[in-house]
């Protein structure tokens, strides 16, 4: 194995992603390859590792060989066997989300106008909080009032109290995500149980009907541009 800081010839060494283009997983790489012939400084992190590089003709004659063969079929195998895993999992999980049922409790109208303003104060004071631990100067909220916020103000409010009162939901997605990878499979549970929540408070209280789509589409695309 050589160093080199200069870049040598593309057609006579094959980087990481050179290999990768070909077939090669990095398993393979490190049981038929080993080190690399070549050693290339990064040319634009002076601190990034060093660029791996392996010659040509040492690859394409490990690709003529048994050995290659069968250890490529084997990680042929092993992806296959993963995705397959993978997506299985994700249909459990789903299914779970989809079964689990979201109780929304249900309160009279005035009971939950009050527990709504009094979650609101609650978040305000932390938030409040928060900045004063971080030695921020920003100006307090005021207390959190029907008559002094904004016409929407109070159906949010209701829709976040009676978000917050569903914590098992947020546990259950911890647990069901536990140990599995990919963020695909956790963006679609989130999604998912997001959606049902959302449902589930319109349906307990159809004038929060509209808040929750607002919600739930703010969520997803992002707020609406001015």
């Amino acid at each position: 194995m050589t160093h080199d800081k200069a870049c040598p010839p593309r057609d006579t060494h094959l980087s990481a992603a050179g290999l990768r283009a070909r077939g090669w997983t990095a398993r393979m790489v490190r049981q038929l390859l080993g080190e690399p012939d070549l050693l290339r400084a990064n040319p634009y992190v002076r601190t990034a590792p060093q660029t791996r590089l392996y010659r040509v003709e040492r690859v394409e004659a490990v690709e003529t060989s048994e050995e290659f063969r069968a250890v490529a079929a084997a990680s042929v195998r092993r992806s296959v066997a993963a995705k397959a895993a993978a997506q299985r999992r994700r249909r459990e999980v789903l299914a779970r989300i989809a079964a689990e049922p979201v109780d929304v409790p249900r309160l009279p109208p005035d009971r939950l106008s009050a527990a709504a303003v009094a979650h609101r104060r609650r978040r305000d004071e932390e938030r409040a909080q928060g900045q004063r631990a971080q030695g921020r100067r920003d100006r307090a909220p005021g207390p959190a009032t029907p008559e002094s916020a904004a016409p929407e103000a109070p159906a949010r409010w209701k829709v976040d109290y009676l978000r917050h009162q569903l914590p098992r939901h947020a546990e259950l997605l911890d647990e069901l995500l536990a140990g599995v990878r990919g963020r695909t499979v956790r963006a679609a549970a989130e999604e998912l149980l997001r959606r049902r929540v959302y449902a589930a408070i319109a349906e307990a209280y159809p004038d929060l009907a509209q808040e929750c789509e607002r919600q739930l589409r703010e969520r997803e695309f992002g707020p609406p541009r001015a």
